[in-house]
């Protein structure tokens, strides 16, 4: 990777430290423990959080090493829960473009990810309006596999629920027509509060009238309504259908939604659900990434 000059490296690693020290574990779902010599969270559990090692990680902070990926900075905002503005400085200070919001590295409101942290026996993840995974705990994971990874038009699950016949794997075939209804109308909902300018909603939209007929046919019907609660049967591929209430909680702005999910009353949710700390992560589908 290439490397970085040396003053805007430097003030990286400074700004890390900072953001670090001024963290308290319990804030990002960490145990606080009994002996603790250094303010905030150590540079193991920033790395943990990040998803980086812990050797890469020290580097950033003595401004030494090379330059981070979008990715990296992305997950380094998330697990320092930076706010927006210094969620941008620290891209700004390792020479990396701002990426637009709604993409995959898109900032997720810190409250949004406390929420998340503390939701620790139920699947739970955030996604945009334009169904782009933005991060998943554990157990969403084990449930509809890792959804975060996917680039490009393909990070939309929209966009591959149309495309890519391996993503309705997920639900079983005769779910199928009402979750592309249920998709499309959300779909025009998001487009329709967005700017009626806005280059990601409309390039979706536009690449998907050109893929699929079967999108065609139901934007023809301008059915429009946002999913809040459903009741969606999931078909895991260890655990066979789990029944589950999906239940919302929209940004402000409506671009961003905390997705949790429940046992369905009167079925066999609960216990299934349960096993899935003990099954593990399972992908249901393979990212491209």
């Amino acid at each position: 990777m290439e490397g970085m000059g040396s003053a805007k490296y430097t003030e990286l690693g400074a700004f890390l430290r900072s953001r670090r020290a001024r963290i308290r574990p319990a804030d990002v779902g960490l145990p606080t423990g009994p002996r603790r010599r250094v303010p905030g969270l150590r540079r193991d559990e920033v790395a943990q959080l990040a998803g980086a090692s812990v050797d890469y990680y020290n580097e950033l902070e003595r401004g030494a090493g090379s330059q981070p990926s979008e990715q990296m900075i992305a997950a380094l905002a998330r697990a320092l829960r930076l706010t927006a503005d210094e969620r941008d400085y620290l891209y700004r200070l390792a020479d990396r473009p701002v990426p637009a919001q709604g993409g995959a590295a898109s900032h997720v409101h810190p409250g949004m990810l406390d929420l998340l942290d503390r939701m620790k026996s139920t699947p739970a993840q955030v996604i945009t309006d334009l169904h782009v995974t933005l991060v998943q705990n554990p157990l969403a994971v084990a449930l509809l596999g890792d959804q975060s990874g996917f680039r490009g038009p393909r990070a939309s699950f929209v966009y591959r629920w149309f495309t890519d016949p391996d993503a309705r794997k997920l639900y079983p075939e005769a779910d199928h027509e009402g979750h592309s209804r249920a998709f499309v109308a959300d779909l025009r909902a998001a487009a329709a509060r967005r700017d009626a300018k806005d280059a990601e909603a409309g390039s979706l939209i536009a690449a998907l009238l050109d893929l699929s007929s079967e999108f065609t046919a139901l934007w023809a019907d301008h059915d429009v309504a946002f999913r809040r609660d459903d009741r969606k049967r999931i078909d895991h591929p260890v655990l066979g259908l789990i029944e589950v209430n999906c239940l919302n909680l929209f940004s402000e702005d409506g671009r961003q939604r905390l997705l949790w999910f429940t046992p369905a009353v009167g079925t066999d949710s609960a216990d299934l659900l349960d096993l899935l700390a003990v099954v593990g992560t399972q992908d249901l589908v393979e990212p491209t990434r």
